[in-house]
């Protein structure tokens, strides 16, 4: 995430119903329209529906709403909710407010974007992040051969630097072969064959201004990786007005319907395809069986979430990929 990307949260809010032994559920949205986000509520409403749960929705004004966020956790507090469901738009602003949901009795689980640190929140439900970028780099320095005249354009999320945007971007460049120094920071690598990171807000036209900004200091980029699929659209968009479209491969993260259209169309060379729907349906199993005897999910083996899986998508494979047992979305 997003944030597509980031900073759409979608949080889960159940509380007790009159009369009734049910909890209420309350999406906490700060945008609808990227497809990651739209699929995390679809999926948490229809699981909500077949428990017979009752889910109600919150939405944010821009990407990165975080106050918004911040009010809705309150708000869920205030209702005396069970649990949330969130994607946070800023961990770091957010840990304050979700610790006192925690101190409430609340159960706080992320959605594809962990906490920092992850135990701010009781549970996560997430891609692996830095294997969906390493997935994508090893494709392309696969696709690309020798990778020595490789120059590498890194299109971003925001200035904040959250997990999911640092573990994808990080992640990508592992694979790619590129030695990374520090794994929660972006652009402190000192590979010549980086040009240069911008940031896109995780939409079309950010990524559009991000990749006509790094063309400007290299018009020879031929890798361009993005944190997520309206991103990877709009740096097409900048790369095909100035002719350059063929030049570079373009490689993303999500595996919605509009990027895996734009892998089919030769817009994207390669994405990472997340399950959306997996992460909120679980989610919303993990506040159900809370609410009913306290229980709380268990961590997948050496990791500090629980892994939803994740598996390439590509017109042009190469090699075995690691994949995911996973129905698509």
């Amino acid at each position: 995430m997003m944030r597509n990307w980031p900073c759409w949260g979608l949080c889960l809010a159940f509380s007790a119903l009159a009369g009734a032994a049910r909890p209420k559920p309350g999406p906490v949205c700060t945008q609808d329209r990227p497809t990651l986000f739209v699929k995390m509520k679809e999926g948490a409403s229809a699981k909500a529906t077949e428990m017979g749960l009752v889910p109600s929705t919150y939405a944010g004004k821009i990407d990165g709403d975080v106050e918004t966020q911040i009010a809705a956790v309150e708000s869920c507090i205030a209702g005396g909710a069970k649990g949330i469901l969130i994607t946070p738009s800023d961990s770091r602003a957010l840990a304050p407010v979700v610790g006192k949901a925690r101190e409430a009795g609340v159960l706080v689980i992320a959605l594809d974007t962990p906490f920092e640190p992850a135990d701010a929140a009781d549970a996560t439900f997430a891609t692996d992040n830095f294997l969906a970028g390493e997935l994508i780099g090893k494709w392309a320095a696969a696709k690309m051969g020798d990778t020595s005249a490789a120059k590498i354009a890194l299109l971003d999320l925001n200035a904040s630097e959250i997990s999911v945007d640092y573990l994808r971007d990080n992640g990508f460049l592992k694979g790619f072969g590129v030695d990374i120094k520090d794994p929660k920071d972006i652009g402190d690598e000192d590979d010549a064959r980086i040009v240069g990171n911008d940031v896109t807000n995780g939409n079309e036209e950010g990524g559009r201004t991000a990749m006509e900004n790094l063309l400007q200091k290299d018009s020879g980029i031929n890798v361009v990786y993005t944190i997520n699929e309206p991103a990877a659209a709009g740096a097409y968009e900048a790369l095909k007005a100035v002719g350059l479209e063929k030049q570079a491969l373009i490689v993303s993260v999500d595996g919605g319907c509009p990027g895996v259209q734009n892998v089919k169309e030769g817009v994207i060379g390669a994405t990472s395809m997340q399950f959306p729907l997996l992460m909120a349906s679980k989610g919303i199993e993990a506040i159900a069986a809370y609410a009913k005897d306290g229980t709380k999910p268990v961590n997948s083996d050496a990791l500090d979430f629980v892994n939803t899986g994740v598996t390439l998508v590509t017109d042009s494979p190469i090699g075995a990929s690691p994949r995911s047992p996973r129905k698509r979305r």
